[in-house]
């Protein structure tokens, strides 16, 4: 027998003669104290995404590729990481198809085929996002085939494209809407800001590693 059968045979082994606990769980505990009128969750999403250095728009359906074209001029960026197969990727190259700039990039390949372009050679990311938590002022990514993690991991500015829509309370109401208990995401990202770290002093550093720009346009449904 496998030391991993042993372990588990003595686990199963001290439960012999156990009564289980009654699931007494309250949603109310997690949910009740992080609730907001739905009209005031943008507003508290983007304040609290504004606190840790995260640029937020509002923006249509009509115009965040324009707002998208406006970040990067500003910036001085002429080049753009997207995923053409997702229906914002698809925009964008038909939208820049005839123009010299900005240009874009496809993540198309194994990052082994092209990791060194990617970490030194691309400036900045769009990706979609699965939604946002307004009680800690996070966006979500469910990263998948299409738009893989390092697309929001590694480029200096990630620019997140928000629906209003899916601004949810908290955690635990978007994990009920999306029925992770059916099926959890192989990876799920949470996140509050651009990059940021503090060494022993605690002196508070952003841009340590990963994104040091993040730029969320929320997309108002009309």
């Amino acid at each position: 027998m496998s030391a991993r059968d042993n372990i588990l045979a003595k686990l199963r082994g001290s439960l012999q003669g156990t009564q289980p606990l009654a699931d007494n769980f309250d949603e109310a505990l997690v949910t009740e104290p992080w609730r907001y009128p739905p009209t005031e969750r943008v507003a508290r999403l983007r304040t609290l995404m504004e606190m840790v250095h995260t640029e937020t728009h509002l923006t249509t359906t009509a115009d965040w590729p324009a707002q998208v074209e406006r970040v990067l001029a500003e910036r001085g960026l002429d080049q753009l990481l997207i995923a053409p197969g997702t229906p914002h990727g698809a925009r964008l190259v038909e939208r820049w198809q005839d123009q010299d700039q900005p240009r874009w990039k496809a993540y198309d390949r194994p990052v082994e085929e092209w990791k060194a372009e990617l970490f030194n050679d691309t400036p900045a990311s769009l990706t979609g996002t699965l939604g946002a938590l307004a009680s800690t002022g996070s966006l979500v990514l469910w990263p998948d085939r299409q738009e893989p993690r390092l697309m929001s991991l590694v480029p200096p500015l990630h620019i997140a494209l928000l629906r209003a829509s899916t601004v949810v309370d908290n955690f635990y109401e978007l994990q009920q809407q999306h029925r992770w208990q059916d099926g959890m995401p192989t990876n799920a990202l949470l996140i509050s800001g651009p990059s940021k770290t503090a060494d022993i002093e605690q002196v508070l550093a952003y841009g340590a590693h990963g994104p040091k720009d993040l730029v969320v346009l929320i997309v108002e449904d009309e």
